[in-house]
């Protein structure tokens, strides 16, 4: 009687574990699906927001005196000029604007300028090494600065080991470290370098030697004959 008993409870236990399952099944399948949703659209707005900023640079370190937009400009166009050898025009400018509300004291805002084409920005960020009185970087969203912060900690302990490694948007890329190879080509002298003539160059000055070459040869050949002495017929 007991073994019925627990054989029945069993079995109303597994109806009722069965019907729960035909019920979830399909709403985990729609959470699942919702889910991917989701991160679809948290995909395409981080590539909104990454595209909205790829044509904008941060100014860090420029002293805050100007009282227009226009000034700053000025400020900004100067730099550029002086350093970098690059002009800016405001044409080119499609926004330009200090970041945060109110002046702090002793402290300078960053200051965002955005170009309308993303050409002469890729030219400021590949030579910004040249830039004296002010840094500038790339344009990141809260959440992209962020994250190169926490990157920043291993990122310096991967230099240590002596590996190449850099930020790049919000991943930390590591290459390996720095073979002997790699080292003898940073280490190459000038000198050899451009003491190297292109392929072009070499044979165009071996023709113009060999030139030189035939035209001393032809003046030889002409002073000898001037050598030579003339003897006149006698007439008898």
């Amino acid at each position: 009687m007991e073994k019925q008993t627990n054989d029945l409870k069993e079995s109303i236990t597994r109806n009722i574990m069965d019907r729960i399952d035909e019920k979830l099944t399909p709403m985990i399948e729609e959470n699942e699906k919702l889910k991917q949703k989701i991160g679809n659209l948290e995909n395409e707005i981080e590539y909104l927001k990454k595209q909205k900023k790829t044509n904008n640079i941060v100014i860090y370190g420029l002293e805050e005196r100007e009282k227009y937009i226009l000034e700053l400009f000025q400020s900004v166009k100067e730099i550029f000029k002086r350093d970098l050898n690059l002009s800016v025009e405001e044409n080119e400018v499609n926004r330009l604007y200090r970041l945060g509300k109110n002046k702090a004291e002793n402290k300078q805002r960053p200051v965002l300028l955005s170009f309308i084409n993303g050409w002469k920005k890729d030219q400021i960020i590949k030579n910004k090494k040249s830039l004296k009185e002010i840094y500038i970087s790339d344009d990141y969203s809260k959440e992209v600065i962020e994250k190169r912060k926490a990157l920043l900690p291993q990122l310096l302990e991967e230099k240590k080991k002596g590996n190449i490694a850099y930020l790049k948007y919000d991943k930390l890329v590591v290459k390996g470290p720095i073979t002997d190879k790699r080292k003898r080509e940073i280490s190459t002298s000038p000198q050899s370098t451009y003491t190297t003539k292109p392929k072009k160059q070499q044979t165009i000055s071996s023709v113009k030697s060999n030139r030189k070459n035939v035209f001393d040869l032809m003046r030889n050949r002409s002073n000898s004959l001037t050598d030579i002495p003339t003897h006149k017929n006698n007439s008898n």
